[in-house]
């Protein structure tokens, strides 16, 4: 007799029944701030997906909606009294909706594109060539600005420019260090390949200083979020299972990945979501998250001396946490670094640590919401008047550039990197 197989919302009832209502949640929720009704709150949703379980309500348009008004940011479980995971709960309802609904057409097209490296090869590629027909450069900033509307980017939206070479077509795939020097699986992500490819320089510079061997695995993927933020949850599976095949060929000493978003899904959503879906795979993705580490606390495990690799001109600093970093206690690495550094002088913002809005798929059904929960964080770093936002997360540096520059501000943002490889990088 075959086993029943559990329903997403079934595998994750208990940790619902843990939420008492207590409503600590609204405090914390950058989602409820901006749409201030109890759907997008975390108590809202776990009220709804325990009716749906029950059968009260339907997986309907409201819950759809409703399951959408949530940037998986991780807040409302840092402050939860009950520690209950509602980031678990939501990608639970997520998947539920999209096994009974269908996927989007958008993340239908997600899913193809983030599973398939040679189209997502082409279509950097085209959109590096194509870019000026459909974006203009904004004057005095690095970014383009579309001409016109188009389907979920609306025409005030700042885009940041394709690399026309991507940052793993550069470079050999092993990088000789020097003998005795830890061996490091770079997992590089989609946005430092195709968007920020002087983040993945700055990386490999730096972890080439210290005599490391770095890898490259030319087969590594997408890790997958954008399919996680959709509910499809099948994707997410066939890219954890081929990025355990690219990272484990090479037995590495670490995996280190410039990303807070890819770390995130490495260290902890991968052996969380996919393993607890997945036994077979539960053993090798612990694995994965237990040799995963963000470049910043590996280089400060590794003794890096920003003096020596850092200077530079004098500039004042702000620094943004993302929340993949503060979920995972990455706060003193960084700053620890950038303060060891000549020529900087780091000024901390009012609520560092606070969601910039950007939350995957979150920014492109609510852009407006998006922009809304970014301007508490644009007006926190104005009121710094730093010179420079830096932080460790290539998803934040776009959502924090688009809302500078939605507010006329010309401030930089950077990768932490970026600024530890200065001297070395010239």
């Amino acid at each position: 007799m075959s086993k029943k197989q559990i329903s997403p919302l079934e595998r994750v009832q208990n940790d619902m029944k843990k939420c008492v209502k207590c409503g600590a949640c609204r405090a914390h929720c950058p989602a409820f701030s901006t749409f201030q009704r109890e759907p997008a709150t975390a108590r809202g949703k776990v009220a709804l997906a325990q009716h749906v379980l029950k059968g009260d309500i339907e997986l309907d348009d409201g819950t759809y909606a409703a399951m959408s008004k949530c940037l998986l940011c991780g807040s409302c479980v840092d402050k939860c009294p009950n520690n209950v995971p509602t980031d678990e709960i939501v990608i639970a309802a997520r998947e539920a909706l999209a096994k009974r609904r269908g996927l989007t057409t958008f993340h239908k097209a997600v899913g193809q594109v983030i599973k398939t490296r040679k189209l997502m090869k082409m279509g950097a590629f085209a959109a590096s060539i194509l870019g000026p027909l459909f974006f203009k450069k904004v004057p005095a900033t690095s970014g383009l600005r579309l001409r016109f509307p188009m389907p979920f980017l609306g025409g005030t939206r700042h885009i940041p420019q394709i690399a026309k070479d991507p940052f793993m077509t550069r470079h050999p795939e092993v990088i000789e260090g020097q003998p005795g020097k830890p061996r490091i699986a770079f997992f590089v992500g989609c946005m430092t390949n195709f968007v920020y490819t002087e983040i993945g320089e700055a990386t490999l510079a730096l972890f080439k200083h210290l005599g490391c061997t770095v890898i490259i695995p030319q087969d590594q993927q997408c890790c997958g979020l954008p399919g996680m933020s959709g509910g499809d949850l099948d994707t997410v599976r066939e890219l954890a299972e081929r990025n355990l095949e690219a990272l484990e060929r090479y037995n590495a000493d670490y995996v280190m990945t410039a990303c807070a978003t890819c770390g995130g899904a490495l260290h902890k959503l991968y052996p969380l979501v996919i393993g607890k879906r997945n036994p077979e795979l539960s053993d090798r993705l612990k694995a994965l998250a237990e040799k995963t580490v963000d470049a910043a606390v590996l280089l400060q495990k590794l003794g890096l001396d920003p003096e020596v690799t850092g200077g530079g001109e004098e500039v004042r600093i702000t620094y943004h946490d993302p929340c993949h970093h503060r979920t995972a206690g990455i706060a003193k690495q960084p700053r620890g670094l950038l303060k060891q550094t000549p020529g900087i002088e780091l000024i901390e913002m009012e609520g560092a640590d606070r969601c910039c809005g950007l939350g995957g798929t979150f920014n492109v059904y609510h852009y407006g919401s998006s922009l809304d929960i970014n301007a508490g964080k644009t007006a926190a770093i104005q009121a710094t008047g730093a010179d420079c936002v830096v932080t460790g997360c290539p998803g934040c540096i776009m959502q924090l550039s688009d809302g500078l520059k939605q507010a006329g501000e010309n401030t930089r943002v950077l990768h932490t990197v970026e600024l530890l490889a200065r001297n070395i990088r010239r």
